[in-house]
């Protein structure tokens, strides 16, 4: 396994491979290095343990301590295998122990196997699942398991997500961690779920997932290695080669896969072999077989595959270590900042209207930026906060549509038929060639009606926008107080419904006057109505239609006409520009004054009870401090874990 290592590819090919026989594409190793000669004795255990339990200890304490929870990914050899690759066999091999044995899946929930090699003859196993540790002995594990496994996962043959940790204390193991997965099985038996290959499939890209896994891939001599789906998953350890001897040398030599770390080749216990005959048994072979005996001694035997998973372990631990310490710190740090950002717990009504005032101020603030000066730091990349350009855009395209509504594509057979109309019903006993005021008062009624109904809606438009904002700025800065927001959302909606009717009532008042009185001094009415005269000639020469009116009528139809047009320009213009200070007013009463007076009256009024709301912590905000003080606890925890195994490694130039 010279200068490659243990990372993959991405965990989409993985689950590929999981998912796909067909795909071949290679992992992309990272280099461990070749592992030193180790001295090899009872039969598998070395004097380099010694160096390997102190970084063991450190990842395990982390593993109890939960600090995965956190997010933090600890260094895992995990053990995967199609079912009854001889997985099983294999784990029973580095750890001198029986596991459970049977048809179908026997390994139904990850199992957490802690090697611990000790001077002590007498020998130490535990079980830790659902928040209890049970003793157990070398005769009795697998029944354990068994129990243990169906307490977790049920009695039937499904499985659980839920880790059981086997702790084995005991001369002669090296000092390991490994995780055992569910065998990946494509059939489901009777009593399985039918989606028991995705089930177990989602197992197992959840602990691969993760850089820091070392995986250990177990594989039958009899399998054709390029389509065993778990094939591409780091170091390989292939079983029962005296079953499929020929070709096996070139399998694993050749490495057509590009199976990363390489292959180890063991022969497991069989029958009621002890381990220590299975041991002798496993050397001859490797020594005597005509065909197994040309595989280099180097990728042979139990032995070999212990050496390799300490000094690969060893080596990724250590590595890993940093940047598990920079990840403890900064969500530590992290953490420890979220709680300080948390309101206080709140004792007194004094200190409820403390923490309230400070909300409504806070909030006026950032409404004063948003709705008045134009200032949208607080929300920089969320463009609906951003009030002052909006709403200039709101009015843009107000002022768009109501020219729209005014744009007249009369026929030049209609031309002045309608000013003409006018005329005739406002007809007068009085001197000739008078134009009537009232007739032009009535054309005047008649256009103002046309468009009346648009700045009504661009006002419900318009306001509702603002309470949208609003309500999202008095939720963002009350955001630690939930039992208030209820009241802060209600003044905001009583306050935009009275600004709302306010605007209205305004609005009709501004249409009554443009009904009744028709005035301006802009300059600008009088030199278009001078441009439009000017043009009388060629407007009449399409008039050959009003021939048969009095030529005096239709020279005042014309004038009504041209005086409407020039006088329309200044009214729709009028009414955009008083309807734009109208609300930029009314937003800065309502941000200045009339925002305060609505949310206290609301909190304290009669009927309000906001403060002595704000004395009773809701369940969400207890809820997370409780969880920022455990986590903080938890990895203070875990950052002593770590400083001390790091001082070791400082002071003894250890890895």
């Amino acid at each position: 396994m010279g200068g490659q290592g243990t990372k993959r590819v991405s965990t989409e090919r993985v689950l590929q491979n999981l998912v796909h026989e067909e795909s071949n594409s290679p992992i992309v190793p990272v280099n461990v290095g070749e592992p030193e000669p180790l001295s090899i004795d009872a039969p598998i255990i070395s004097s380099y343990n010694d160096r390997i339990r102190p970084l063991l200890d450190c990842v395990d304490k982390l593993r109890n301590l939960k600090v995965m929870q956190e997010g933090i990914q600890l260094p895992t050899i995990v053990v995967v295998g199609d079912q009854s690759s001889g997985k099983s066999s294999v784990l029973e091999s580095l750890a001198g122990i029986s596991l459970p044995r049977g048809q179908g899946i026997c390994t139904r929930v990850p199992l957490i196997i802690r090697l611990q090699s000790h001077n002590n003859p007498r020998e130490e196993m535990t079980l830790e699942f659902n928040g209890k540790m049970v003793s157990t002995n070398e005769h009795s594990i697998a029944d354990a398991i068994i129990l243990a496994t169906d307490e977790i996962a049920g009695r039937s043959k499904g499985i659980s997500n839920t880790p059981l940790t086997l702790t084995v204390k005991k001369i002669g193991v090296p000092d390991l961690t490994m995780v055992d997965l569910p065998g990946i099985t494509r059939v489901p038996v009777h009593g399985q779920p039918e989606d028991i290959y995705e089930q177990i499939s989602a197992i197992i890209m959840e602990y691969i997932k993760p850089e820091e896994s070392i995986i250990l891939n177990v594989l039958s001599a009899t399998v054709d290695f390029s389509t065993c789906e778990s094939i591409r998953m780091t170091l390989a350890v292939v079983t029962k080669p005296d079953k499929s001897p020929e070709g096996l040398f070139e399998k694993v030599t050749s490495d057509d896969v590009n199976i990363g770390l390489g292959y180890v080749v063991v022969r497991n216990r069989i029958g009621n072999e002890s381990y220590e005959d299975a041991r002798i048994e496993e050397e001859m072979l490797f020594e005597s077989h005509p065909q197994l005996s040309i595989i280099s001694k180097s990728m042979v035997g139990i032995p070999i595959l212990a050496q390799k998973l300490v000094q690969i372990q060893a080596t990724i631990i250590s590595k890993c270590l940093p940047d598990i310490v920079r990840k403890i710190n900064e969500k530590l740090n992290s953490n420890v900042s979220d709680l300080k950002k948390m309101p206080q717990n709140l004792e007194s009504v004094a200190e409820a209207m403390r923490a309230f005032m400070h909300v409504l101020f806070s909030a006026k603030e950032s409404s004063r930026k948003i709705f008045v000066r134009g200032e949208f730091d607080e929300f920089p990349d969320d463009k609906d906060k951003h009030c002052t350009a909006r709403l200039a855009e709101m009015f843009s395209q107000y002022s768009a549509e109501l020219q729209g509504k005014c744009i007249e594509n009369e026929p030049k057979e209609e031309f002045l038929r309608h000013e003409i109309d006018i005329l005739e019903e406002s007809k007068v006993i009085g001197l000739p060639n008078f134009l009537p005021r009232s007739a032009f008062l009535i054309y005047m009624q008649r256009k103002v009606n046309s468009i009346s109904s648009a700045p009504i809606e661009f006002l419900n438009k318009e306001w509702n926008y603002v309470e949208g904002v609003l309500v999202a700025i008095l939720l963002e800065h009350s955001d630690n107080y939930p039992q208030i927001q209820s009241y802060m959302r209600r003044a905001a909606s009583k306050l935009i419904s009275k600004k709302k009717q306010q605007s209205v009532e305004w609005f009709k008042e501004i249409i009554k006057m443009e009904k009744l009185v028709d005035y301006t001094c802009h300059p600008e009415y009088v030199s278009t109505l001078n441009k439009l005269m000017i043009k009388q000639g060629e407007f009449m020469a399409i008039a050959g239609h009003l021939r048969n009116h009095l030529a005096v009528i239709v020279q005042q139809a014309f004038d009504m006409k041209m005086r409407m047009t020039s006088y329309w320009r200044i009214v729709l213009r009028r009414l955009v520009d008083s309807m734009a200070l109208h609300i930029l007013f009314s937003i800065q009463n309502l941000v200045n004054q009339e925002m305060e007076s609505e949310i206290m009256n609301e909190i304290m009024g009669p009927h309000g009870a906001g403060l002595e709301r704000m004395l009773q912590e809701s369940p969400s905000v207890a809820e997370k401090r409780s969880r920022l003080n455990r986590s903080i606890k938890l990895l203070k925890e875990s950052k002593e874990v770590v400083a001390k195994i790091m001082d070791r490694i400082a002071a003894n130039g250890d890895f």
